[in-house]
């Protein structure tokens, strides 16, 4: 007589899932949602942005309908439990979540505190707690930074915070929604190897992503959604062996690190191709002797010592470094948006704090902070004048596939929207100097492009642009040249030509071998049948 074996009830199970914002769009719905995630299975949620994959996310973890209010059909549950008709408290013993913008799930002022908080709130022993802190601490390399201020911190920092906090707890479920967005390559290195170590521990993870690259090898399942449906599964053998035409098509970015320098960034390489190059002249914008110092634990620090920096006229400079080098300290003092020293110079002008504020622009790492009209085309045509204002705000949300959202309101679009809004008030400016702070941490390949093309059109009409950017597959969409930052310094810059780009190649390299793995490069089917 055969023996009969038990099957193993998944973590997460969801059958039928439909789901609703109530009141207007706080995201957007999903219909129809059915998947299964077992023990030590990772799933990738991927698709255009606004497709669904946040509310997936959040119906996993019972903040949909328990905070974002809609209706719900179908059944939800992790562990057994029944999410949609548990207490969020109940559903926080098995999931641990990590949003898009880290900050809206913190509690705490300091890290020490907030990688602590849901320990604490699930009655752990306080000894088991410091345990926990530390070891979850030390996974994401933040032990240097475990009695900071959370406000201290870079973007790419309290990011590493957020996943922190979401292992500490040791949950069975842990539920990431764009956790790459902030993170530079080294700390993206660190996520990898922390989903691959949940993987082998039995952790489900479910992470809804743009960037997929550092996934490669570790995803069991890929579900791609759009217009709020799944409209196609893959295992990961399957998705390895998709057409680049395909993958293309249905706006998926480059599937491994090796894929974005082998093909260009499957976007071609403007910096080479374009017939006017960016050249030291009529409106270059130099930087001497800039610096600034914050108060750190009592102590004033120096955050930013540039010596010199020249920019080249109508360039488009993607500033690189890791997460805490300084960059988003640069953005603010180039904009004039914080105390710094030294000068700022535009075509032999010297520009105070006050006239680099009239004369840049900047668009922000989080765009929540700049958004503040009733709709999206006020949003865009605020510093606008002339009779066609109100068409050539059409205009340019047309370019960024915006115009749908014209009317609605900024805060009620997804991250990835939100952040085109931000781009598109900035491709509207007629400012000299233009800085983006991360603008491409939510967008899939389609808007990516879009938003280099944009950033591309600008530089036609003579506006110097700088890109902070850990996305090396956007910096060859559009950027001509590099500055590497270091510490606060500049330690080198060149033009993305062809030499440019195996310099630009070789840094990101050097910063995933710094990880505790080599880099996730897995032989494409072609590759191994010529072999």
């Amino acid at each position: 007589m055969k023996k009969e074996t038990k099957t193993e009830a998944p973590v997460l199970f969801m059958d039928d899932v439909s789901f609703s914002y109530a009141g207007g769009r706080s995201g957007s719905g999903v219909e129809g949602i059915s998947l299964s995630l077992g023990k030590g299975e990772v799933a990738l949620l991927c698709g255009r942005s606004g497709c669904g994959k946040t509310t997936v996310t959040r119906l996993a973890n019972g903040l949909a309908p328990h905070f974002y209010e809609g209706s719900e059909t179908g059944t939800v549950r992790v562990c057994g439990l029944d999410v949609a008709h548990a207490q969020l408290w109940e559903t926080a013993r098995f999931v641990g979540s990590v949003f898009q913008n880290p900050k809206t799930q913190f509690y705490s002022v300091g890290v020490r505190g907030e990688i602590a908080f849901g320990c604490e709130n699930l009655g752990f022993e306080p000894a088991d707690i410091e345990r926990r802190v530390d070891a979850a601490a030390k996974e994401f390399n933040l032990t240097p930074l475990i009695d900071e201020s959370l406000f201290s911190l870079s973007g790419g920092q309290k990011q590493r915070v957020a996943c922190s906090s979401a292992a500490a707890t040791s949950p069975a479920l842990i539920v990431l929604d764009e956790p790459s967005s902030n993170l530079d390559f080294e700390a993206i290195v660190q996520l990898r190897s922390a989903i691959a170590r949940w993987k082998t521990e039995g952790v489900a993870v479910l992470v809804a992503e743009h960037r997929l690259h550092y996934l490669e090898g570790i995803v069991d399942h890929v579900l791609y959604l759009e217009n709020g449906r799944l409209a196609h599964r893959w295992t990961a053998e399957e998705f390895a062996r998709l057409d680049d035409a395909e993958r293309i098509q249905l706006g998926l970015r480059a599937r491994s690190i090796d894929d974005i320098f082998r093909n260009s960034g499957c976007c071609g390489t403007p910096a080479m191709s374009n017939a006017q190059k960016a050249t030291l002249g009529k409106n270059v914008v130099r930087f001497e002797n800039l610096t600034a110092r914050f108060r750190k634990n009592g102590v004033l620090e120096k955050t930013l010592e540039i010596a010199s920096l020249e920019l080249p006229a109508g360039s488009i400079t993607a500033l690189v470094g890791a997460c805490g080098a300084g960059k988003s300290t640069f953005a603010e003092a180039v904009c004039g948006l914080n105390r710094c020293d030294g000068t700022v110079t535009l075509d032999g002008t010297r520009l105070g704090k006050r006239a680099r504020r009239r004369t840049c622009f900047m668009v922000m790492q989080d765009a929540s902070h700049q958004l503040f009209s009733e709709s999206v085309l006020d949003e865009v045509t605020l510093g606008m004048e002339g009779p066609d204002r109100q068409q050539r705000g059409l205009d340019i949300l047309r370019d960024l596939d915006l115009d749908p959202f014209a009317e609605d309101h900024p805060l009620s679009l997804s991250g990835g929207q939100r952040q085109r809004v931000a781009i598109a008030q900035a491709l509207a400016t007629n400012r000299a100097l233009v800085v983006y702070d991360e603008p491409t941490s939510g967008l899939d390949l389609f808007h990516m492009r879009q938003v280099a093309e944009g950033i591309r059109r600008v530089r036609e009409r003579g506006i110097t642009q700088v890109v902070i950017t850990h996305d090396p597959e956007f910096a060859l969409s559009c950027c001509t040249h590099v500055a590497v930052m270091d510490r606060g310094r500049i330690t080198e810059t060149y033009p993305l030509e062809e030499s440019g780009i195996s310099r630009l190649a070789s840094f990101f390299w050097s910063k995933y071998h710094t990880g505790e793995e080599d880099p996730p490069i897995r032989k494409t089917p072609s590759s191994r049948q010529k072999e």
